[in-house]
């Protein structure tokens, strides 16, 4: 899938949005244009009639051909200079003056406005007429008539001296937007090339010299990742040198083992004790990378999934009911000692196999009639796992063997929690109890204090 360019998606909007709003003012301005052509045009028709019926000077003579006024094209040079027709009639209906080339329209008493089909063909014109007395034989009426199509062409051009600017603004604000987008996500370019320029095989932060608070944000967030990743990874380089050690001791035995099989004249008792070498190296090998498949399940859980608002008393009750019956067949006593709900964020799935780690340790490496306890402080902000048994990687005596799939007690568990602590940025810690547990074993994951509040 390609990838869309920032750039180009905000020019997109924004340019949308702009010939959006500029249609509309194109629309809007034109039907203004028209509108006050309209009023223009009926406001000089109403000026020219009052100017006329204002005038009682001498007795205007019957209108003929003979007294018609010549016509002057040549007059009209101003773009709205209009060609207006005037008619006096007398009271009794006669013309008496008539100038411009509209028909003679039929007198009528009324007055106002209106609009008169008139001439043959038929052509439109817009008049305004009126008395300039209320009453007597000796008034007059005036009428002024304007064609419609010369009043379209003065609202065509007004609209027009409104609109073409426009056409002309467009691509000057689209061009001038367009660089202030583009010098405006200068900022957000500096930032990807630094991203870029990224190597995460080091810790190297990128610089905070940005000066909008938003990239400042980024450029934290990207740092807190960027030494997180290099945290894990120094972990895990750490381990992995550490359980290549331990893998490479029982694969080479291993070959040994089987070599010595292949070597004639090994006796019956000998080939026994290389038979249960052999099973124990591969029991070692197994634990090891059992050991490798937990620690790639941390990390990824750590990078893949987020935290989470989970309850650890509710974990511990499911970890010591799990090793509830492999307690029994180990002669061991064990218990949950939590005063009830133990609130933080965290990852469930990694916190469940450090709880398991380390009863399964203290169970291994305990002799029977062992106490193995999980307690808890909700207010303090720790859990840990307490034991009262003597230590020891020798088998126990008079306690059933432990069970198979919990492997030989290579000592790596306690690396895995220590990984899963660093996850949670708790600190792991193994002490020796005091009062009134004195001498008790405890293996200890002190969360910080605002990640553990206290218990309801």
């Amino acid at each position: 899938m390609n990838a869309m360019s920032l750039t180009n998606h905000l020019l997109r909007w924004t340019l949308g949005t702009l010939t959006l709003v500029w249609v509309s003012f194109i629309v809007v301005a034109y039907l203004t244009g028209v509108h006050e052509s309209e009023e223009l045009t009926d406001g000089h028709l109403a000026s020219v009639v009052a100017l006329l019926a204002s005038q009682r000077g001498a007795q205007t003579a019957t209108w003929t051909e003979s007294t018609r006024l010549p016509t002057r094209p040549d007059l009209r040079s101003h773009d709205y200079q209009q060609s207006l027709s005037v008619f006096v009639w007398n009271a009794a209906g006669q013309l008496l003056t008539r100038t411009g080339d509209a028909p003679v329209p039929a007198f009528d008493p009324e007055e106002g406005f209106a609009t008169l089909e008139l001439g043959q063909p038929v052509v439109a014109w817009r008049s305004f007429s009126r008395w300039d007395s209320p009453a007597g034989s000796e008034r007059r009426k005036v009428m002024a008539l304007l064609s419609l199509e010369e009043r379209h062409e003065l609202a065509q051009d007004i609209s027009e001296e409104i609109v073409v600017p426009g056409f002309f603004l467009l691509p000057v604000v689209a061009l001038v937007l367009g660089l202030a987008v583009r010098k405006g996500l200068r900022p957000l370019y500096d930032l990807s090339r630094d991203v870029d320029a990224l190597d995460p095989r080091h810790a190297m932060p990128l610089r905070d010299l940005h000066p909008h608070e938003e990239f400042r944000a980024v450029v934290r967030s990207i740092n807190t990742l960027v030494e997180r990743q290099h945290s894990t990874l120094e972990r895990e380089r750490q381990l992995a040198s550490e359980l290549a050690h331990e893998l490479r001791t029982p694969l080479a035995s291993l070959a040994l083992q089987a070599r010595s099989l292949r070597t004639a004249g090994v006796d019956p008792e000998g080939q026994a004790i290389a038979l249960a070498q052999l099973e124990q190296d591969a029991l070692r090998a197994g634990e090891v990378l059992s050991h490798l498949l937990v620690l790639a399940r941390a990390s990824r859980t750590e990078m893949a999934e987020t935290v989470q608002a989970m309850d650890l008393d509710a974990l511990a009750r499911e970890v010591v009911a799990s090793y509830a019956q492999a307690a029994v067949d180990t002669g061991h006593e064990l218990a949950l000692v939590s005063p009830g709900p133990f609130t933080l964020r965290g990852h469930p799935v990694l916190l469940g196999l450090a709880l398991r780690n380390l009863v399964e340790n203290a169970l291994r490496h305990t002799p029977a009639g062992s106490t193995v306890e999980v307690q808890l402080d909700p207010v303090a902000g720790w859990c840990q796992v307490v034991d009262n048994g003597q230590r020891t990687t020798e088998a126990r005596g008079g306690a059933a063997p432990a069970p198979a799939e919990w492997g030989l007690g290579l000592g790596l568990g306690h690396r895995v929690v220590a990984k899963i602590a660093a996850i949670h940025n708790a600190r792991f810690s193994h002490a020796v109890l005091a009062a009134p547990q004195s001498g008790w074993a405890a293996y200890r994951l002190a969360f910080e204090v605002d990640a553990a509040p206290a218990a309801t």
